[in-house]
């Protein structure tokens, strides 16, 4: 399946990469980048991978480190990844 990354996830991936970067240097957000990126290519052969966390809208979620979870959707012919969240924020902070 293909995957699709919203405007969003990027956007909340690239603040978490940042903050890496700044608190720990390069190394680790570099590690964190690859793993995101095996995660996403795990997730095209096995979409059903997460937990599904809201059966109405269908939205699944996987810890993908101890600090950040991505939730997705599954629509038809390919995953949409909805946002990458650190989990140690408010979860009121997440609108689907």
């Amino acid at each position: 399946m293909k995957v699709v990354v919203t405007k969003t996830a990027l956007k909340n991936f690239h603040q978490i990469v940042d903050y890496l970067v700044e608190k720990w240097g390069k190394t680790v957000g570099n590690h964190f980048e690859r793993r995101s990126k095996s995660f996403l290519e795990l997730l095209a052969d096995f979409p059903e991978l997460g937990t599904e966390v809201n059966s109405e809208k269908k939205i699944r979620a996987f810890q993908l480190t101890k600090q950040t979870r991505v939730y997705y959707r599954i629509k038809q012919d390919r995953i949409l990844i909805l946002t990458f969240f650190d989990v140690r924020q408010d979860p009121n902070k997440l609108n689907f």
